[in-house]
């Protein structure tokens, strides 16, 4: 993370466990079949991809010290803490040096093993155990730190409205804008992530996932957009009147 968004305090998550819900039409009805299908997909998939997740697992154990699997807090619909799981990809304990901060392109505390599992996304595959356990979606804003929260809150107002759907693995905004380095970039993604919360529904969803099968595989964003008519970044209007000049400059950020 960047100087001016390092200093964060956040001794619990508790204080934006309040979050009130801003509630769509047949929303709620949806929700619930999303999780059902969510839960039944996430089963399948996690006996398909177990023997990737092992074969990673013992990379991991024989190239670095410490545990293969890593949990870390974040942050659930309306605030409620959990542990999402990966697959290590970094140093044990390198946050004890540098604190809490987004990975940037280069980071030294990514392993060799770690920054192939990185550009594959091989790690994120033990948080299908999250959507088994209904903390997390196949689909949804992606969670965030507890100790990032509180400040992103304050940087940008509407931040708050991407915790009235459940987390996901994959989202509207992982499948064009690249991972987090700065506000900048996590502004952009929250205007992804608003309209993701507006507009929840089973042909978006669809249309995410299928794109995020053909991202991995390295197809442009632009081919996506074109193939499965998925919402554009910059095509992207949120409905509230009272959107911040954050929310405005996110194209400019993003640029």
């Amino acid at each position: 993370m960047n100087n001016h968004t390092s200093s964060f305090s956040c001794n619990s998550p508790v204080h934006i466990s309040s979050v009130e819900a801003v509630e769509f039409p047949g929303r709620n009805g949806y929700l619930r079949v999303k999780k059902t299908v969510d839960k039944a997909l996430a089963g399948i998939l996690l006996v398909l991809t177990s023997p990737i997740m092992l074969v990673a697992m013992v990379a991991v154990r024989i190239s670095s010290h410490g545990a293969t699997i890593y949990t870390q807090e974040r942050v659930g619909r309306y605030g409620v803490p959990f542990r999402i799981y990966k697959i290590r990809s970094m140093f044990c304990h390198c946050e004890n040096r540098s604190g809490p901060q987004w990975s940037k392109p280069g980071d030294p505390r990514v392993t060799l093993v770690g920054r192939f599992l990185r550009f594959t996304h091989i790690d994120e595959l033990p948080q299908l155990v999250n959507v088994l356990r209904g903390e997390m979606s196949l689909v949804g804003p992606r969670p965030e730190r507890p100790v990032f929260v509180e400040q992103l809150e304050k940087a940008l107002p509407r931040y708050r409205e991407r915790l009235t759907v459940p987390p996901g693995i994959t989202g509207l905004a992982q499948v064009q804008l690249k991972p987090d380095t700065d506000l900048g970039s996590v502004a952009s993604k929250l205007l992804c992530d608003l309209h993701y919360v507006q507009n929840i529904s089973g042909w978006l969803d669809l249309q995410i996932l299928v794109s995020t099968v053909f991202h991995l595989l390295g197809v442009p964003f632009p081919v996506l957009h074109w193939l499965f008519r998925v919402p554009a970044f910059r095509n992207l209007e949120c409905t509230c009147a009272d959107q911040p000049q954050e929310l405005r400059d996110a194209t400019v950020w993003a640029a």
